[in-house]
């Protein structure tokens, strides 16, 4: 595991970020999703992380190839701190506070550290 030192920062502040994700009600950004009521938007977006979080342990416990996964999602974390850059001026975005932004940053951080070292 130390190996990937970074990538296991990254992951556990992309978690991270998923719960302050539910807080910030970030289902009024996605398109489709944002056309739901907070309510239903609330209920897909939880489940929807289950299926998604499954695939990671899995991938990190099973994959045949582990390092092109942590590649991919060392990529994945770059790219999600790229999307909430854009999306940063949209009128549903309330990742506002610096514990917000600290975890983005820090995630997107982490996969670029991973992938350089």
């Amino acid at each position: 595991m130390t190996e990937h030192i970074f990538f296991y920062l990254g992951l556990s502040l992309l978690t991270m970020h998923e719960m302050d994700a539910i807080r910030c009600k970030e289902w009024r950004i996605f398109p489709g999703l944002s056309m739901l009521s907070d309510k239903v938007g609330h209920i897909v977006f939880v489940f929807a992380h289950v299926p998604l979080f499954y695939f990671v342990f899995w991938k990190l416990t099973h994959s045949q190839n582990i390092e092109a996964f942590i590649y991919g999602f060392n990529v994945f974390m770059i790219v999600h701190l790229g999307l909430h850059i854009l999306f940063l001026k949209h009128k549903n975005n309330e990742f506002k506070d610096w514990i917000s932004w600290s975890i983005i940053i820090g995630a997107g951080l982490c996969g670029l550290i991973d992938l350089l070292t």
